[in-house]
């Protein structure tokens, strides 16, 4: 990769045009959207100016939001190439990279398309954000019941060319409602003289334009489809929803719950281009909670002051106590995001879970405690009890807090990922002050 870097940009310096065409036909899609990535305007869009059209379509969709926007920037001083390349896209493609742009650069831009472009867009602009109404493109094959195996044949090979995709024939009446969807193995290997009907099973998958796009992933995986179909509330087929754009967003919502468990404010594209600025605001907002939170543990150690001058040894065991809380209660947490985001487990499961936490914490806890008991008991014998109970107790308390939090998020229809590990680990710690010390004042007698 790097050496086709260095030898686009010596060609773009030498303006050696043919051999910079060249060099652009040895790369795929991926590899020449990752150089006009890193490379710098002017180069950058000059690259992008050389692509033959069809690849150029194609490779837009796979830059970044800030690169999508620089290149229609730069074509602004020819209307024509803006309205060549919107015009071009893939209409979900294209309400992407719409709907993160100002609404007033959104207005403009949208009456650069053609009549019928200007529709679908904004239709599609319509739709809640992150549902699938978002995602869906009309670029779909559709055949009548009625046609037979060669009539479909050649209806794909006249209207296939501007599909998303051929892997299904979406069968509909004449109102357009869906009524099936074919498989095009099972067209291909029919006799030409079958009618689509004789191949229909009335067998399919839908989704609704409102469904919630994360919801849908989990439909993409149960059902084994490259491509589903959406329908209204009439079952009239408005549009298909594929793959690789719902790939898109499983890698989109991936990230945004890493970074919320982690608790940033919300995802970070790329550390290295993000603004020092934007990286701050991304960050301290559950910082400055987070230290806030932090305060009570403090608050409790100073009510145990006594008690922790009268057995200083108990203050060596104090990090690791808090900490393997800390810890237990992040492991739950983790857990329990997923089966909540994977739907395998819901809100009404909690109670069953919180048993099954409960006998799982304390087998953890009393294996932990039987560790630092043995190392309290080469030490420090005289806290080796106090020690031991607390593990237990500390282990149990943080398990049980980082499974029921996700499910407090859920209940007030918060993302449970923001029951992030930060979160759980501070509560979890203040807990384990409280517990740690609290067992030390009633076996010393304090």
């Amino acid at each position: 990769m790097i050496d086709f870097k260095s030898e686009l940009l010596e060609h773009l310096q030498k303006k050696n045009l043919i051999s910079l065409r060249q060099s652009l036909k040895e790369l795929d899609s991926f590899q020449i959207a990752d150089i006009i990535e890193e490379i710098d305007n002017p180069n950058d869009v000059f690259l992008f100016r050389l692509l033959p059209r069809e690849l150029a379509k194609e490779i837009f969709k796979h830059l970044s939001q800030e690169k999508q926007e620089e290149i229609v920037e730069s074509f602004a001083k020819n209307l024509s190439e803006v309205t060549t390349l919107l015009n071009d896209l893939d209409p979900d493609d294209r309400t992407a990279f719409l709907e993160e742009l100002p609404g007033e650069v959104t207005r403009k831009l949208l009456q650069l398309l053609s009549e019928q472009e200007r529709n679908i867009a904004i239709k599609l602009l319509g739709y809640p954000e992150d549902s699938i109404g978002r995602l869906m493109t009309p670029e779909y094959v559709s055949v009548k019941p009625s046609f037979t195996i060669a009539k479909t044949l050649e209806h794909i090979r006249k209207f296939g060319h501007d599909s998303e995709t051929l892997n299904n024939i979406y069968v509909v009446d004449d109102s357009h409602k869906l009524i099936d969807e074919i498989r095009i193995k099972e067209i291909i290997l029919a006799a030409p003289e079958k009618l689509i009907s004789d191949l229909m099973d009335y067998r399919f998958v839908v989704l609704k334009p409102n469904d919630d796009q994360e919801s849908a992933i989990r439909t993409f995986s149960d059902s084994d489809r490259g491509a589903l179909p959406v329908i209204d509330d009439n079952g009239i087929l408005l549009g298909i929803v594929t793959h690789d754009d719902m790939m898109d967003v499983a890698e989109e919502e991936t990230t945004e719950d890493f970074y919320k468990f982690g608790s940033f404010q919300d995802a970070v594209l790329n550390p290295l281009r993000t603004r020092v600025v934007q990286l701050y605001k991304k960050r301290i907002v559950w910082l400055i909670v987070l230290v806030f939170v932090n305060v009570f543990s403090g608050a409790a150690i100073a009510n145990f002051e006594n008690v922790i001058q009268s057995v200083v040894s108990l203050v060596f065991f104090l990090p690791l106590l808090i900490g393997s809380g800390g810890n237990a209660g992040s492991q739950a947490a983790t857990l329990m995001i997923r089966s909540l985001v994977l739907k395998e487990v819901q809100v009404k499961d909690w109670f069953r879970l919180l048993g099954r936490e409960f006998l799982v914490s304390f087998l953890l806890g009393i294996t932990m405690a039987a560790g630092v008991g043995l190392v309290a008991g080469l030490r420090t014998p005289e806290i080796m009890a106090v020690v031991s109970l607390t593990m237990i107790l500390v282990v149990m308390t943080g398990s049980l807090v980082g499974l029921l939090l996700p499910f407090i998020f859920t209940k007030l229809k918060l993302d449970p990922a923001t029951a992030s590990g930060p979160l759980v680990t501070s509560i979890a710690d203040i807990c384990g002050v409280v517990i740690y010390f609290s067992i030390a004042s009633w076996y010393f007698g304090m």
